[in-house]
């Protein structure tokens, strides 16, 4: 067989690119959870709820330590440590305990008791869609650890084969996408999109990796495939020989984008910000020009009570202390994204209800502080702070949140587009805000009406579809006209294949995953502004 040339893949299977890079090696596919057996009498009602307990106290703990080496980590983990103190303060929650516990004293042993609870639990989430129906999934895997730790076998997790592998899985959770090792080559899934957390962990630890793979699991252990994790493609069948040849140049590649330094241009000079999301200062890299998504949720996930004022300012000021231009997004939370100091009532659609600047329709209290907290960080610092408002939707809201946002300090605002009637009026808003920052996760998933994290429906959610590129372009328009500013923080941003796209259509910065700058920054030189426009006069049509 000869070997696939680079940007290939010897026939095989194909799925959803969703973090760049090529590599290739033996498959080892994840292990299934725990066999449930069959329903034993229960003798001791008191000793049985002892065990309920400490099998949840024993995965919320598992996961706050694997949060704490995330932490530790010296490159980007793509908001890992966060995302596993949110799946641990799940496993915490007292009504999921309850309910298992009454599920003892209905007459269950503790791992029936405890899968019945979380099988329920994952029901109502589920039904409910948007990001709830991305935490039913999370909830999957920690049913599987709890019922393992009610049992008494090991928890579920990695294979350790001893050597260097690609992952292949059904789906990954958070803790696995987390505790990656170094061992592991690239990453497969048949289920998942491409704003899954499996995507954004694996564009943050820069593993390639495919997702909405239909079948690849079926592959036998030790079966040598290459990856593709822009184009999709998975070969099959590949030599050892060929498989060492396409991690080699990977590596030639990946050295040589490393290497590349300096500020976004074209290849005429036309200058394209590249900025950095984070979400807090411990995610702060070098390479990029700056911040330009700085995720406040993250300080906010793991909190019974909002942190305090001067919580906020330190946390705040230690990013505006270390990079020169910084975009804060205000609390982008709501019955989407459940925090429980905020106490929102459950809503039957929450995706469509009450998050992001609509919290401060209920809560106006929490958006003051923030606000509050954020011009005093800038104070402090001298920083020039940038703020944007998440899920607006009109010029009036916009309006509205621009002059709560002057009347306290802070002097340049802007908000997100993610709603397809913000795009359309972009032109309208800018005559309120300073800039614009399109976030195409989830424009994409309100443009085609397609939840993203839905991996059946992933091809609605590319963001190369012609469609959401037309409003991207449709806002840049607006704000040339305003001679505003115009980026875009979505995933699609990290993408080397789209960014000259997106440079074409008049965007003025990417944000993305620091370690998505270096490709982001080759793919922008190699093309004259001119280029650009025309593959973005091809993209919309």
């Amino acid at each position: 067989m000869a070997d696939p040339a680079p940007g290939t893949a010897a026939p095989g299977f194909t799925g959803l690119g969703v973090s760049p890079g090529r590599a290739a090696g033996p498959v080892m596919t994840m292990a299934g959870p725990p066999v449930l057996p069959e329903p034993r009498p229960v003798l001791d009602a008191e000793a049985e709820t002892a065990v309920v307990g400490k099998a949840l106290e024993t995965v919320a703990a598992d996961l706050r330590r694997r949060s704490a080496t995330a932490r530790k980590r010296t490159s980007g983990d793509g908001g890992a440590a966060e995302i596993l103190d949110a799946l641990a303060m799940m496993a915490d929650d007292p009504m999921l305990r309850e309910e298992a516990e009454q599920g003892v004293r209905d007459g269950l042993d503790a791992a029936h008791a405890l899968d019945s609870a979380f099988t329920r639990h994952r029901e109502a989430l589920a039904a409910l869609g948007g990001y709830l129906g991305e935490r039913a999934a999370d909830l999957d895997d920690l049913k599987h650890r709890a019922v393992a730790g009610a049992l008494g076998v090991p928890m579920p997790g990695l294979p350790a084969p001893g050597h260097p592998y690609v992952l292949l899985a059904e789906d990954l959770s958070p803790a696995d996408t987390a505790g990656l090792g170094a061992d592991v080559l690239a990453l497969v899934t048949e289920r998942g999109g491409p704003t899954s957390h499996t995507a954004i962990l694996a564009r943050g630890r820069g593993l390639p990796a495919v997702v909405a793979c239909a079948g690849i699991t079926g592959l036998a252990d030790g079966t040598y495939i290459s990856v593709d994790g822009t184009s999709g493609e998975i070969g099959v069948d590949v030599t050892e020989e060929e498989a060492a040849r396409i991690r080699e140049r990977d590596r030639e590649e990946r050295a040589r984008l490393a290497a590349t330094s300096g500020p976004g241009r074209t290849a005429d000079g036309y200058p394209v910000k590249l900025l950095l999301n984070i979400g807090s200062a411990a995610d702060l890299r070098p390479g990029g020009e700056g911040v330009g998504l700085f995720r406040t949720e993250f300080l906010f996930l793991d909190r019974k009570q909002a942190p305090s004022f001067a919580e906020q300012v330190t946390a705040y000021a230690e990013v505006f202390g270390q990079a020169a231009h910084v975009v804060v997004r205000t609390l982008d939370a709501g019955t989407d994204k459940p925090l429980p100091f905020l106490g929102l009532a459950p809503e039957h659609n929450p995706a469509l209800g009450i998050r992001g600047l609509r919290v401060d329709r209920v809560l106006p209290g929490v958006l003051d502080t923030q606000l509050d907290a954020i011009a005093e960080a800038a104070r402090q610092t001298g920083a020039e702070a940038w703020v944007m408002a998440p899920m607006v939707t009109t010029p009036a809201e916009a309006a509205g949140f621009a002059e709560r946002a002057r009347a306290r300090g802070v002097h340049r605002v802007g908000v997100m587009i993610e709603v397809p009637a913000a795009a359309l009026q972009a032109d309208r808003i800018l005559e309120y805000v300073d800039f614009l920052s399109i976030g195409t996760n989830d424009l994409s998933q309100y443009t085609f009406a397609a939840d993203r994290q839905h991996a059946a429906l992933a091809d609605l959610l590319d963001p190369a579809q012609p469609a959401l590129l037309r409003l991207v372009g449709a806002c840049a328009e607006a704000g040339r006209a305003a001679g505003k500013p115009v980026g875009v923080c979505g995933e699609a941003a990290g993408d080397p294949v789209l960014a000259p796209v997106l440079a074409g259509l008049g965007v003025t910065s990417l944000s993305m995953a620091p370690v998505c700058v270096p490709a982001v920054r080759d793919a922008l030189s190699r093309h004259t502004l001119e280029e650009c426009r025309e593959r973005a006069r091809a993209a919309t049509a």
